[in-house]
């Protein structure tokens, strides 16, 4: 699904990483691990089309993806991609159903499909019948519970999770990992930038982002 082929990115005449190939298929769930500064969210931008690579290119489905306008780009995030960032990314002057229902109105679903309701998504994550509550008013955990309830009704073909769980206590940080594995299940792609050892041990594999010449495959566990 996604080809990471020779990839490189460089801050002036520092190079961060080089020649990093790997394949992420659907289905997997792939944790980035290494230390802070190695350049895991600076990977996970350059997937996500929010951070250009010094060289090499990123195929999705045999399309190198860093080569779109920024047309191709707005689809690529709207029809592929789902986010789950620290920050949460929600609105917090905006009810629980009006994030969600951001992640609705762009999907164009076909008669055969069926797409998971805001009703349901929140039910999954623990926080059914909230739907006219404050982002605002919410708790840290609540509001993670949210975006992930925002990925449950986008069904991504990618998630790119940045450190999702560094703030979480460990009841929150299972169910994030096991609603993502869920959606790996289901046959999207995972990839995890983190230091939390129980969410890299949930992961079907690891990706060490810290040499500083080649990083050149997945280690499967």
């Amino acid at each position: 699904m996604i080809e990471i082929d020779h990839l490189a990115k460089s801050f002036g005449t520092r190079p961060l990483w080089t020649d990093v190939t790997l394949t992420i298929d659907r289905g997997d769930m792939l944790a980035l691990v290494g230390p802070s500064g190695s350049g895991k969210s600076t990977l996970l931008n350059c997937l996500g089309l929010l951070d250009k690579p010094s060289a090499g290119a990123i195929r999705h489905d045999g399309e190198d993806i860093t080569k779109f306008n920024r047309r191709g780009i707005r689809a690529f995030r709207r029809n592929v991609l789902g986010y789950l960032f620290q920050n949460y990314a929600l609105i917090e002057n905006a009810t629980v159903a009006a994030n969600l229902e951001i992640a609705v109105r762009p999907q164009r679903t076909l008669p055969q499909e069926r797409r998971v309701t805001t009703a349901e998504a929140l039910e999954r994550v623990g926080l059914a019948g909230r739907q006219k509550e404050k982002i605002h008013h919410l708790s840290g955990g609540e509001q993670q519970r949210v975006a992930l309830a925002r990925l449950i009704v986008k069904q991504p073909a990618l998630v790119l999770a940045d450190e999702p769980t560094g703030a979480l206590d460990q009841e929150n940080t299972t169910m994030v990992v096991d609603i993502l594995r869920e959606m790996s299940a289901a046959g999207c792609a995972v990839v995890i930038a983190t230091h939390n050892d129980y969410v890299r041990d949930r992961c079907d594999s690891t990706f060490a982002v810290n040499q500083p010449v080649s990083l050149r495959s997945a280690q499967a566990k």
